[in-house]
């Protein structure tokens, strides 16, 4: 006989941090018809004394305790997949986050298809087997999976989720060519069928952070790649 409980232990462990019972009812009842083992809380504290997930879901807006405390503490403590699940929209509410080890954020309102799919990707990135480097390198630019912080020449740049997403396609395989339709479907969704043009606005976006437009080249017709750095030394 299947064991229902013991599927959804081994497809992940997810904790809700929500003070709003309609917003975290709903997202509860969807992850367990996704298939997740999901639990909910209401505050920063009981987040902190929850036994270890796979991933936590977490607001900003608790009554305790600050989100982005709860999430500095979190990482200090565990190596549970951290999601800022928030209304605060701004990028420096969003870099603050990342900065304290968060590994995502997303803004509400969202639809249950998005949020499982950043879930999927945070999960991938944290079963990588022993071993395997969390610190990318090309030339110049570092990209830290585990912190998700990006560097150039040793600085620090502060980069948007999408942003982070695209450089590691690059970075995890420097040199080839990673056709548009893969980094839509790795930094959006497995299955993005929204208008290409996005992908545009982030890579110039990204470029120009990044402070060398040719780190990054477009191999018209095919996609993108991260410049040889020994052709250009």
């Amino acid at each position: 006989m299947l064991n229902v409980e013991a599927v959804n232990a081994r497809l992940g462990r997810v904790l809700v941090v929500e003070d709003d019972p309609g917003i975290a009812t709903q997202m509860v009842r969807g992850l367990t018809r996704a298939g997740y083992e999901t639990g909910s809380v209401t505050t920063g504290q009981a987040a902190l004394d929850w036994p270890v997930p796979d991933v936590v879901l977490l607001d900003l807006g608790l009554p305790d305790i600050d989100g982005v405390e709860v999430c500095r503490r979190l990482r200090q403590s565990c190596d549970a997949a951290i999601i800022i699940v928030s209304a605060r929209g701004e990028e420096s509410d969003r870099v603050l986050a990342l900065d304290e080890g968060a590994d995502d954020y997303l803004i509400k309102p969202f639809g249950l298809q998005e949020l499982l799919a950043r879930i999927r990707a945070v999960l991938r990135r944290s079963r990588q087997p022993a071993g395997h480097s969390q610190v990318l390198q090309h030339g110049p630019l570092t990209v830290d999976l585990r912190t998700h912080k990006v560097s150039v020449h040793g600085q620090q740049i502060a980069v948007t989720p999408k942003e982070f997403a695209i450089l590691e396609c690059l970075a995890s395989d420097p040199g080839r060519v990673v056709t548009r339709q893969e980094m839509l479907e790795r930094a959006w969704d497995e299955h993005w069928y929204g208008p290409t043009k996005v992908l545009d606005v982030h890579m110039a976006a990204l470029r120009k952070k990044l402070g060398d437009p040719h780190l990054i080249e477009t191999v018209y017709g095919h996609g993108f790649r991260l410049a040889d750095q020994d052709a250009g030394s």
